[in-house]
């Protein structure tokens, strides 16, 4: 199913579709077309990231780009035209093609050209809201020129070049509208907010008494030539830092960063699992002396060949080997049934940490898979994080998750549930430590093991089994032969 409308027999709008399951919007990271650009059915148009992971939306027509609608960096509802293809180029005369110009595209204004209300269909997915998608008038394309005249000026002024120019008699401000509220876009209402700005403050430079992003840093100028060493604000600006001037923090002390996508969806997904979901975390330290001598050997064997072998290969199957033994710790609440729900599949999710923040991708059917086809499935798992290209379905249905904090030195911690599962695994730095082995002392290749479950479904004597038997497959490799 297509997410495109059909303006005419000649042009064709590409909707936003809902890339994950049931998500409300998404924020276009970067365009990989731009108008005059000639595109065939199935080519990669941009980059979109979700609060689930980023996605490549192919555009489902052949045709010559006409129009974005979004510049890259801006956030956009699902439903919403993001671009504009013209699929008969050259049967007559068209509009000039437009890029979205940054951070001017949506303005305050009467909103126009409703769409039908309903449910719109999606590439991908099938969360889209049911409601109805409106599009804002954009500013005419002569208020460029004077948009950029102002940039230069205010730019000028704040580096210092040159003697400023007579000042213009200030505007008298624009009457706001009935509510009050003065007029600004949705960015500038942004830019004002980081800069602590109050825009009832601002002067209105804009058409129709619109306040502007130059109106905002004017206004922000003066107090920040009194602010000690003031440093530019790391937070992405909505236009090319050519075209405006750049955003002063509030302080050299401190940043602040923007909480959105990925790592806005992390932080509520944890709040929400470490308050529903009573948590117990057991601990457990073990001799893995074994498991390393069988790490090398495996990675000798032919039968590995072409594939990474590691020692989480080998604590992801034990994993998977204990909860074959004690199946009822793979399970999940049914809050709005206040129900168990039994899981016979085991889909393993491995904590991966990626430029976008903390990501849970999941091996499907992990439960089914020889040694190599899991230490190729894992392989593939961490390229692909790495990579930022994992997909949403790749993160949903997982059932229990490793964490290997043990990359980063740490020796353990108390992992919180990845939400709708029942145990998360962590696994802390192998080092050697003197140990008793055959009743003396020497030195072995120990790590602690930190399992923390929901006591809703895992009570301690079924958590405490498979804490146990994960420890000992680890302690005993060949259990996994014995055990299995």
């Amino acid at each position: 199913m297509t997410t495109m409308t059909e303006t005419s027999a000649r042009f064709r709008e590409f909707k936003m579709p809902d890339v994950g399951e049931g998500l409300t919007e998404a924020e276009i990271l970067k365009w990989f077309v731009q108008p005059g650009d000639t595109v065939t059915d199935g080519q990669v148009v941009c980059e979109v990231e979700t609060a689930k992971a980023a996605v490549e939306l192919p555009i489902p027509f052949d045709g010559v780009v006409h129009e974005l609608r979004f510049p890259e960096g801006t956030t956009v509802d699902v439903g919403q035209v993001i671009i504009a293809i013209d699929v008969a180029p050259g049967s007559g005369d068209a509009p000039a093609p437009a890029v979205a110009a940054p951070a001017q595209e949506p303005v305050e204004a009467p909103e126009a050209e409703a769409e039908p209300k309903g449910r719109t269909p999606v590439l991908v997915g099938y969360g889209v809201a049911e409601s109805s998608t409106k599009r804002r008038p954009r500013k005419e394309a002569a208020a460029a020129p004077e948009a950029a005249a102002v940039a230069a000026a205010v730019q000028a002024e704040l580096n210092g070049h040159g003697a400023p120019a007579p000042a213009p008699a200030a505007p008298a401000p624009a009457s706001a509208p009935a509510g009050g509220r003065p007029l600004a876009k949705p960015p500038v209402r942004k830019l004002a907010k980081d800069l602590g700005i109050d825009l009832a403050t601002v002067v209105p430079t804009g058409k129709d008494g619109i306040i502007t992003r130059e109106d905002v840093h004017a206004a922000a100028a003066p107090a920040a030539a009194e602010a000690p060493a003031a440093v530019a604000s790391p937070v992405a600006p909505e236009a090319p830092a050519a075209a405006v001037p750049a955003a002063v923090s509030d302080s050299a002390r401190e940043t602040r960063i923007p909480v959105k996508g990925v790592r806005k969806a992390i932080a509520q997904a944890m709040v929400g699992s470490a308050f529903t979901a009573p948590h117990v975390t057991e601990f457990v330290t073990v001799d893995v002396t074994r498991t390393m001598k069988l790490v090398a050997e495996l990675k000798e064997d032919k039968d590995m060949a072409g594939v990474r072998v590691n020692p989480l290969l080998l604590i992801a199957k034990a994993l998977l080997v204990a909860i074959k033994r004690n199946p009822e710790v793979n399970a999940a609440w049914d809050e709005a049934n206040q129900e168990i729900v039994q899981k016979h599949y085991v889909n393993l999710g491995i904590a991966a940490a990626t430029p976008r923040g903390l990501i849970v991708p999941n091996i499907k059917d992990a439960h089914d898979k020889t040694l190599p086809q899991l230490a190729e499935a894992l392989g593939e798992l961490v390229t692909t994080a790495r990579d930022g290209k994992t997909s949403p379905a790749a993160m949903a249905g997982g059932t229990v998750t490793i964490t290997n904090v043990g990359v980063f030195g740490v020796d353990t911690g108390t992992p919180i549930l990845n939400p709708g599962e029942s145990a998360i695994l962590a696994v802390g730095a192998i080092k050697l430590q003197p140990w008793v082995h055959k009743g003396k002392v020497k030195p072995r290749q120990v790590t602690t093991l930190a399992l923390s479950f929901d006591h809703r479904l895992v009570d301690g004597e079924l958590g405490s089994k498979v804490l146990a038997d994960v420890a000992a497959i680890l302690e005993q490799p060949k259990r996994l032969i014995t055990w299995a």
